[in-house]
């Protein structure tokens, strides 16, 4: 959500920045109903004002036994009722639609985004590791089904596509890295690991950006609730409608979670494979901090999910993303892309975003200071640290040896004591 005062003071910033996210010629539709929505405040606050001030009349009239005037003035009293109804449906009328505008407008970039249409206009930020050469790659669906560990046809029959059944090692594998994902992010990193409710109201996914206009990427239940996209929605809820202590941010907070996604708008995309599913696990990195904190936990966190491929010693690039290309709710994001041999480029395992005090106006999330009465909105980030099954995809693609085995990575050794290599030809 956006602060309607700093529209009114600089409407060509935000006419800019929207047009820059593709969401352009609303301004003057904000404005006009911010004009209306005040002008019908501002006049059922007189008509109220009169209201009170005649009824005091009324009993002054009675009082010197002059019912004309006393008819007179109740004759008015209920003019000035009828005003006040009229300005207050104005009021509610010009209210609801400048929110419903105002909560269908993205997040404005912040100002050292790059300006750009679309992915290929992000800018590479740094590299690490060297993609290793390997002679005709297999991708992870051959890999996992010739080993009889990865089976897609069960999962179809009984769900539909876009499921995935892991089975023995490859199980173990998956569990082994979403386990040492969490343990880095909570022993190394600071993050505290919380176990949120997978099912979340209307309030939580609107807070977090995805109501209204990410319905269609959800699941919903029967009664209402949504199956939560990433761990981002109730981590980041734990602040909804608080009214935090600035002495206690920034909160770091980390989960392990499955992931539900109805994947709407990726007809046709990635429909091999584990790299766009229905449902999968990933760890997710969130932080509340003063606005003054934010940036720099934005860099702290890319890094942090950088650390995780790092030790993985899985090759990727960090990109900075364009205007064009960034997410609704974000005000500036970095994505981590990892290298995959079968494909011959870098895909996206994590995206990290700030999205300064967006969310925190959709949820009512404010910070005190100790000794003074004011609040202040939170900024809120959230990130991928990461998402476990892209990660599974890169270990086995960029692992594999001429016979499809699978070489376990040195940091998973601990997590799967014994396993040095699973796979092979079934």
């Amino acid at each position: 959500m956006h602060d309607i005062r700093a529209i009114r003071e600089t409407p060509e910033l935000y006419e800019k920045a929207w047009a820059a996210k593709g969401s352009s010629g609303q301004v003057a539709a904000i404005l006009d109903l911010d004009t209306r929505l005040r002008a019908a405040q501002t006049a059922a606050q007189a008509a109220q004002a009169e209201r009170n001030e005649v009824s005091k009349k009324i009993g002054q009239a009675k009082a010197q036994k002059n019912e004309a005037e006393a008819q007179a003035l109740m004759a008015r009293v209920e003019a000035l009722k009828a005003d006040f109804a009229n300005h207050a449906e104005m009021e509610r009328l010009a209210g609801e639609s400048l929110k419903k505008i105002l909560e269908a407008m993205p997040n404005i970039p912040a100002p050292d985004v790059p300006q750009g249409a679309d992915e290929h206009d992000n800018v590479e930020v740094r590299r690490w590791g060297e993609p290793v050469a390997i002679a005709s790659p297999k991708d992870h669906v051959d890999l996992g089904e010739a080993s009889g560990l990865l089976d897609f046809e069960a999962a179809a029959r009984m769900s539909g596509a876009r499921f995935t059944v892991l089975k023995g090692q490859l199980a173990r594998l998956e569990r082994a890295i979403g386990q040492f994902m969490l343990d880095l992010q909570t022993r190394e990193h600071g993050y505290l690991e919380v176990s949120p409710p997978l099912l979340v109201n209307d309030a939580a996914a609107y807070g977090t950006d995805k109501l209204p206009k990410f319905a269609d990427d959800l699941f919903q239940t029967t009664d209402g609730r949504w199956l939560i996209p990433t761990a981002e929605v109730p981590l980041t809820s734990l602040v909804m409608g608080q009214i935090v202590a600035e002495e206690e941010l920034p909160m770091r907070m980390t989960a392990l979670t499955p992931c539900f996604r109805s994947e709407a708008g990726a007809s046709g995309r990635d429909t091999r494979g584990m790299i766009r599913q229905h449902q999968f696990y990933k760890v997710e990195l969130v932080s509340i901090t003063a606005p003054e904190q934010s940036a720099d936990e934005h860099e702290r966190m890319v890094g942090c999910a950088e650390a995780v491929l790092k030790r993985l010693e899985l090759p990727y690039r960090t990109m900075l993303l364009c205007t064009g290309d960034m997410g609704f709710g974000a005000r500036k994001t970095y994505d981590l892309e990892v290298w995959l041999p079968s494909q011959g480029k870098y895909r996206e395992i994590s995206s990290c975003s700030n999205c300064g005090d967006f969310q925190a106006r959709r949820m009512d999330a404010r910070a005190k200071k100790a000794g003074e009465k004011g609040t202040r909105y939170v900024h809120t980030l959230n990130g991928s640290g990461l998402a476990v099954g892209r990660t599974l995809v890169a270990v086995m693609e960029n692992y594999q040896d001429e016979g499809g085995r699978i070489a376990i990575p040195q940091a998973l050794h601990p997590y799967m004591p014994g396993v040095t290599h699973i796979g092979g030809e079934a």
